[in-house]
């Protein structure tokens, strides 16, 4: 480092700080350490299901710290590069280096915004099953629970369930979800 400049210092302590960060995201990003909260939680005064948050996509919009420090890398990087291996004049330096790194910045925002819509919640919202139609898989005995095989999203669930009337229910029969109580559909014969 002894015949480096100090622009040229400089551009090598942005490239290093940057492209550690975008690093460490990246690897975080990809082992799963982002963050997803849902809660469902049950009370005396009743069920409180599916509280989701609201996604939002500021983790990888334009101004965001994993922008920043894109452009810092790329700006270090283009810097030191064009200041190495050029003659050109400093303000010629730093510009180039300003558009690499606004580019840097809009491209891992485009690439990571493609990526989040990859993402899948494999969670399932069972009051999602109300009005849906299925089969009684195990008998639902009077005043009693069962299990019935319900299609939610294009998946096939067994899940807990009991009579509407209290009446027992026959394995085969076909029935409709018209209620989820404590995370136990009630179902009624069709």
């Amino acid at each position: 480092m002894g015949d480096l400049s100090g622009l040229e210092i400089f551009f090598v302590v942005c490239a290093a700080v940057g492209g550690i960060f975008v690093l460490i995201r990246i690897i975080l990003q990809l082992i799963g350490l982002d963050h997803d909260v849902d809660t469902d939680f049950d009370s005396a005064y009743g069920d409180v299901d599916s509280i989701d948050h609201v996604e939002t996509d500021k983790s990888f919009s334009f101004l965001s710290l994993l922008g920043l420090f894109s452009f810092l890398m790329m700006f270090g990087l283009i810097g030191l590069a064009v200041s190495r291996q050029t003659e050109v004049d400093t303000v010629v330096v730093i510009a180039l280096s300003v558009l690499a790194g606004l580019a840097a910045m809009f491209l891992i925002a485009y690439l990571f915004r493609v990526a989040r819509k990859l993402q899948s919640v494999g969670t399932l919202d069972v009051n999602r099953a109300v009005g849906c139609e299925g089969t009684v898989y195990l008998t639902i005995p009077k005043g009693g629970t069962g299990r019935v095989t319900v299609n939610m999203n294009n998946r096939l669930m067994e899940l807990d369930a009991e009579s509407s009337d209290s009446e027992e229910i026959k394995t085969g029969q076909g029935v409709k979800v018209v209620q989820v109580r404590h995370n136990v559909l009630v179902v009624e014969k069709l």
